[in-house]
């Protein structure tokens, strides 16, 4: 087949102890899915899941022990960092049971949900979708995928952000409004999960801004550490 103009090559992330790459299809995002992430942004209680997506090519993937580069992006004055569990799916489905969604899992990484806060809220006051707040280019990066049977206790683990040394977020992936498992069923019940999806599953408390210069340094204990500055 040809195409007028040359196809865009598939956006992929390492997988641990593994020469094959994890190819990315659809990534899809929990909002306030912390409960104390949810009051400082407002919000109280088990409100229903809702997402939002981010396009494949807004991943910056960055490997382990090594330090990405993100830069600082355009029309905001507020970025705002949000570090989180990567959960990829392996096998598709459509209406999963919570019981069974482990069964989908290929494995999990570290993720960050970088937010142009102030465009983010200027579109919630206008009642309008917050896409330019959230899906930018390398609002995405990520670290490499652990495989399922490799990351046991990922549900119970701590979770973390620090920025240039100082803790930012500390807390444990325990504390999810909606687990892992809950998640996949709310999710599968809207789409059709496929091998290749990516979901990030929600950040806790203590989000805030960044900028130039700033070295950001997160983890999920068992899954490494994700490091990247903004330039």
């Amino acid at each position: 087949m040809s195409y007028v103009f040359a196809a865009p090559p598939v956006v992929s992330v390492p997988v641990v102890g593994q020469s094959a790459q994890f190819p990315v299809r659809h990534i899809y995002c929990v909002g306030r899915n912390y409960e104390d992430h949810a009051k400082e942004m407002g919000f109280t209680g088990r409100e229903p899941p809702f997402f939002f997506m981010k396009p494949a090519d807004a991943i910056v993937v960055v490997p382990a022990g090594e330090t990405g580069s993100v830069h600082y992006p355009s029309l905001t004055k507020n970025l705002h960092h949000e570090i989180e569990l990567v959960v990829a799916i392996g096998k598709g489905g459509k209406n999963i049971a919570a019981a069974d969604a482990a069964q989908h899992i290929f494995g999990y990484a570290v993720g960050l949900d970088m937010t142009r806060r102030d465009l983010q809220n200027d579109m919630k006051k206008q009642g309008r979708p917050w896409c330019i707040g959230k899906a930018f280019d390398e609002s995405a990066p990520i670290g490499p995928i652990t495989p399922a049977a490799q990351a046991m206790g990922v549900e119970q683990a701590e979770i973390y952000l620090q920025v240039n040394g100082q803790d930012r977020q500390r807390s444990h992936v325990s504390k999810l409004i909606w687990n892992i498992g809950e998640t996949i069923a709310h999710l599968s019940a809207a789409w059709e999960l496929q091998p290749g999806d990516l979901i990030y599953s929600g950040t806790p408390e203590g989000v805030g801004a960044v900028v130039a210069g700033d070295v950001l340094l997160g983890g999920v204990a068992g899954l490494g550490e994700l490091s990247i500055k903004i330039v």
